[in-house]
């Protein structure tokens, strides 16, 4: 949000009065926009790229009271929102799914609306009875700590056994970055998923952090991830013998998410993930190992321990044991509010 007041002053105009310029990068988030901002009524001044704005924006007649940005909001687009005397600007979207997954789209396009309608005081944008009462509800991401997992050869066996005895309800979101087979990894959801009530899923797409869940990195692909919890996947291959790259990961979280990250190396074959462990130190964020003892494959967990960064060493089973008590006494000396995390 830009200026609360300027949003506030909103709620009295006619929602057919209120002009909204979306930019993405994405024709499919462009198209999904462009079908919710109509389908609130608004005025949708235009939908472009940030290349197509450069070249547009002067031929904008009048203000924009709305801006949507799916991306970085840099010097150049404060400027052009300035320049607008913008009521509002919403930056950072999840994914919309594809229309033709009507369900998941139709749930995507509410919360956004949902959204709209709360952070803009524009209670006339939410259509049903049902989404008025709700419309001022705080949403917010649920989780309070991100926890990124770094696993090898013997991998599988280890993370499983670790999710098998961490409760999901735990305030925490999982990142799991493996080095796979990539005709193999696509496996890797349903082998973690058995017995267990986590939500393993391969990252495929721009998604968010939740809580219960347990995000795979792609083999293929980069990912980076983004202060309000967004996991952005880029259409790049990771540099390196490693792939995915555990050490680039182990340093944007660390940046991102600082003291309220916990990384845990699991069984793995070389040294991948050593690279910037002084950095992660000084950000205040966690690091943990396996037991090499008890892995199939000691060399990854061991060349954390030797680096003199590791604060915890054990099984599967006692690193989920120690998550869980060391989010619990946190939880008693920091108020909650503290993680609250912005979701549109």
């Amino acid at each position: 949000m830009k200026d609360n007041l300027s949003a506030l002053a909103l709620k009295d105009k006619h929602k057919s009065d209120i002009k909204v310029l979306v930019v993405a990068e994405d024709h499919h988030q462009r198209m999904a926009f462009s079908d919710t901002v109509r389908s609130c009524g608004l005025q949708l001044v235009d939908c472009v790229s940030r290349a197509q704005l450069q070249d547009r924006f002067e031929s904008y007649e009048g203000f924009i009271d709305i801006w949507l940005i799916d991306g970085d909001y840099d010097n150049h687009m404060a400027t052009a929102t300035a320049a607008s005397k913008a009521a509002a600007v919403l930056v950072g979207f999840s994914q919309a799914p594809y229309l033709n997954e009507a369900q998941q789209y139709a749930k995507w396009q509410r919360k956004l609306k949902r959204k709209l309608a709360q952070m803009l005081a524009l209670p006339m944008l939410v259509d049903d009875a049902t989404d008025k009462n709700t419309a001022y509800k705080n949403e917010v991401n649920n989780w309070h700590y991100v926890v990124f997992l770094g696993a090898s050869m013997g991998g599988p066996s280890a993370v499983k056994e670790f999710l098998d005895h961490l409760s999901p309800a735990l305030p925490v979101s999982i990142l799991l970055a493996h080095h796979f087979n990539q005709t193999m990894i696509s496996t890797l959801p349903r082998i973690l998923n058995r017995h267990n009530e986590w939500r393993c899923q391969l990252i495929t797409s721009t998604q968010r952090l939740r809580t219960g869940q347990c995000l795979i990195v792609p083999i293929d692909k980069q990912i980076v991830c983004d202060s309000t919890g967004r996991i952005i996947l880029l259409d790049q291959a990771w540099e390196g013998d490693y792939k995915p790259a555990i050490g680039q990961i182990l340093k944007n979280t660390s940046d991102v998410y600082g003291s309220e990250l916990i990384n845990i190396i699991f069984s793995g074959m070389g040294n991948d993930g050593t690279q910037y462990l002084d950095l992660i130190q000084d950000n205040d964020s966690q690091l943990w190992a396996q037991d090499p003892s008890l892995c199939a494959c000691p060399s990854q967990p061991q060349a954390i321990i030797d680096s003199g960064y590791c604060q915890f060493v054990g099984s599967p089973t006692a690193l989920a044991e120690k998550l869980t008590e060391y989010i619990t006494e946190r939880a008693v000396s920091v108020p909650s509010d503290s993680f609250i995390v912005s979701d549109l």
